[in-house]
């Protein structure tokens, strides 16, 4: 079924260039377009839509507000910027409505993979209910004592970025909304960033500022949330899984960015738990029961419930906001790596592996170890890698012992 697109700018002569750089792509998608905000949204009145791209600054009804006021009434919409203006205020403006902010001119490929790439996840949730409460989501909520550390931080005079990146990068809330940003087109970078520490420095001490406390894009957990799921244990976990997964990334000669894509998605990988137990504890109640009481597997028990993963739910936020695709591909393959049919090593392989470590592969492995039977050895061993497995544990083993 064909994807149906709604494009909105003030000017008719841009829609008319929009009209005829994507006349190819009609096979694909079925494309409307709006002069101005309000005819778009008296249009979505009308029709249903999958994505929207907007320009941002608009007369009357801007590109922010419009696509704030279609976050409300159509949350399930993907919601995509695509302006020539880069003030920093309108950029500021867009971060919570705006999945992504591309820039003008936007050749038709990158339009396209931008779309695509949200679109083939956003399939994989069969559920509706899951897809519209994905694609309201505006952040990730912080545990509040990172959070805090943050605010007081920042509010302090002798805050520094290095400060700041160090402590985004033990918190997957805050490193995800920050490497959004730095990876959207308002910064024009010819390469993806996925280490917190840079997406800092780049974005500055002001910017992180005010986007922290004047916009106030961060959240932090509730205490009734706290409580039911202690996610101080999954951050913990994921800080180790992405601590190992930067090592054994670093002991296959990887490069510093194969390195960082490493760690973001060993500390992503499992926020899908988080998006599930925030915001739909019944079902995420459910699960738990099912695993631990019918000795269910997880990801069937995910998928019997609300329709899919928590690896599928994960890679999707993060593909609608634009993380570099070698992170989402880490957290979306995370349990089944040899889905994805790579040739490789690759942040998706430092991850899985990193993942079966920490959930108690730990002991010294022999030739017929049960420490084995944890892995994936047909997909190791198409990479060339199954040697590998007891310098990695020894990797696993090393970081214990430095934490202790």
């Amino acid at each position: 079924m064909k994807k149906r697109l709604l494009f909105v700018d003030d000017e008719p002569n841009i829609l008319q260039g929009l009209k005829r750089m994507l006349r190819s792509h009609r096979d694909k998608w079925d494309m409307a377009f709006a002069e101005g905000g309000q005819q778009a949204l008296e249009i979505m009145q009308q029709e249903s839509f999958d994505a929207v791209v907007s320009d941002m600054r608009m007369p009357g009804m801007d590109g922010a507000q419009l696509l704030e006021e279609i976050s409300q009434r159509h949350p399930d919409t993907v919601r995509i910027v695509l302006s020539g203006h880069s003030g920093e205020e309108l950029v500021m403006r867009s971060v919570g409505p705006s999945h992504q902010y591309l820039a003008k001119p936007c050749e038709p490929e990158l339009l396209e993979t931008t779309l695509n790439s949200a679109f083939a996840l956003r399939d994989r949730l069969g559920d509706g209910k899951l897809r519209t409460l994905i694609s309201g989501l505006t952040s990730l909520p912080s545990l509040p004592v990172v959070y805090n550390e943050v605010v007081q931080k920042l509010r302090s005079d002798d805050a520094s970025v290095a400060d700041i990146g160090e402590i985004i990068a033990g918190d997957p809330g805050l490193m995800t909304k920050i490497i959004q940003l730095v990876n959207s087109a308002y910064f024009g970078l010819a390469r993806n960033v996925s280490s917190p520490a840079e997406a800092a420095a780049m974005l500055g001490i002001d910017t992180l500022k005010g986007l922290v406390l004047s916009i106030g894009i961060f959240s932090q957990f509730e205490q009734s949330t706290l409580d039911r799921l202690a996610p101080v244990d999954i951050w913990n976990h994921s800080l180790t899984v992405g601590k190992l997964a930067k090592s054994i990334a670093k002991s296959q000669d990887a490069d510093k960015l194969l390195m960082e894509q490493a760690y973001m998605g060993g500390m992503l990988h499992d926020m899908g738990h988080l998006i599930l137990a925030a915001n739909l504890p019944d079902e995420y109640s459910q699960i738990k029961h099912q695993v631990s009481d019918e000795n269910l597997d997880l990801l069937v028990a995910e998928e019997r419930v609300v329709g899919a993963t928590h690896a599928d739910v994960g890679a999707y936020l993060l593909s609608l906001w634009g993380i570099p695709q070698a992170v989402v591909a880490a957290v979306g393959y995370h349990h089944q790596p040899a889905k994805l049919l790579e040739k490789e090593f690759s942040a998706v392989t430092a991850v899985y592996a990193a993942e079966v470590i920490v959930h108690g592969v730990s002991e010294e492995p022999g030739a017929d170890s049960p420490a084995y039977s944890e892995f994936d050895l047909e997909y190791l061993e198409g990479l060339g890698l199954a040697d590998r497995l007891p310098e990695w544990i020894t990797l696993f083993t090393a970081l214990e012992e430095d934490a202790a």
